[in-house]
């Protein structure tokens, strides 16, 4: 089962050149002044290349996934390689949905994904992990910003149920007496709404549409998944690709990482329970990600979150992205590699790059039983 696994690797790999060239700039790149390297932000690297335990890590590591915590990625692939000259860490952002498949077709040494293994997913992982199976590792957490482009609005309030009309295609101007009721004052324009959701699976589309499953159960009437059910509106590929068209269609707004709010993009105060609307910030995330649950079994670390809370500051749409790969059965040749990038990322130095990159850093709790599990993998 190792040797098929290690073949298929192989064969990736080949396929894999272009997001490997990538990743190999942004690792080895420094800024145009020389005065130093820098993290995805543009600050300064904030983990000393000697806090980075290389062991015996070497080779050519590839995974793929969630595009949500591709920001993250990036500067965390950054830092490690600049410590671990022996190692790549080949990541393609495609989608928690195909990161996935990559990794139970045994393509892949890990997979990203913002939605914990569904039980039949985690069944057929047996066919890639040796005498064991697939274990999700919360390593990656953050709000679910909603990111909007209404000219003349600088600052917009929606709560549950509005925001469920909106992108089930029932609110049709940007003018609407439901948006006017929660933006009193407001110079709400009449400008067509043009709601973007991700035409790939995607764990983003999944938790944000849990939130509004449990937030607005009246309102929004489908399901959920990774894959978008809702009827109208308009897709792109990827939380880039929602992004961009945000910035550049006037009347547009999506869901997306918040790493993703740049370039001018606004986003939405959402209204919950608490007595104030809550800004989508990395710091409101924590709040709601704190309360999150273990619900895994054994060394799984799945979470269950609640989109639903009364605490002030507590920003209800988050998500928490996984890192899966199997609890035995590892591939022996890229497991010191794998074992060392992940002990770093979810190590101190790692999640600190988090905040600044719009990201939210693990609880302490959750985050010492990761880098236990992370210890224990074979």
């Amino acid at each position: 089962m190792k040797l098929q696994r290690k073949n298929r690797l192989r064969a990736l790999s080949l396929g894999a050149v272009a997001v490997s060239g990538a990743l190999a700039l942004t690792a080895c790149g420094s800024d145009d002044t020389g005065g130093g390297s820098t993290d995805a932000s543009g600050g300064a690297q904030t983990a000393a290349a000697g806090s980075i335990a290389c062991d015996d890590a070497k080779g050519e590591v590839l995974a793929a996934g969630s595009s949500a915590q591709k920001n993250a990625i990036d500067a965390w692939v950054k830092n490690y390689q600049a410590a671990c000259e022996d190692v790549r860490i080949n990541y393609n952002p495609k989608g928690s949905g195909a990161g996935i498949t990559n990794f139970l077709q045994g393509q892949t040494a890990f997979a990203g994904s913002d939605s914990a293994l569904k039980p039949e997913e985690i069944t057929e992982s047996a066919k890639v992990c040796e005498n064991s199976q697939a274990i999700d590792l919360p390593m990656v957490g953050g709000p679910i910003a909603l990111g909007y482009n209404v000219p003349g609005v600088e600052n917009l309030v929606l709560d549950a149920p509005t925001l469920a009309k909106i992108f089930d295609d029932k609110i049709k101007t940007w003018d609407d007496e439901a948006i006017a009721k929660l933006n009193p004052g407001a110079d709400l324009p009449d400008t067509k709404v043009q709601a973007f959701h991700r035409s790939d699976e995607s764990g983003t589309t999944d938790n944000f549409t849990k939130y509004l499953k449990d937030a607005a159960p009246g309102d929004w009437k489908y399901e959920g998944g990774k894959a978008w059910q809702a009827k109208g509106g308009q897709s792109a590929q990827g939380s880039s690709g929602v992004a961009q068209q945000v910035k550049e269609t006037p009347g547009a707004i999506s869901y997306f990482e918040l790493s993703y709010a740049k370039d001018g993009i606004k986003t939405v105060d959402v209204k919950t329970d608490a007595t104030q609307p809550v800004k989508a910030t990395s710091d409101n995330a924590s709040k709601a990600i704190a309360a999150a649950k273990i619900v895994g079994k054994g060394k799984d670390l799945a979470l269950e979150l609640d989109y639903t809370p009364t605490t002030e500051g507590a920003y209800p749409i988050t998500l928490v992205t996984y890192e899966i790969l199997c609890e035995k059965g590892n591939d022996p040749e890229t497991l010191p590699a794998v074992k060392s990038f992940l002990t770093y990322i979810a190590g101190e130095d790692g999640q600190s790059l988090l905040s600044s990159n719009g990201y939210a850093p693990l609880p302490a709790e959750i985050a010492t039983k990761v880098r236990e599990t992370i210890a224990s993998l074979s």
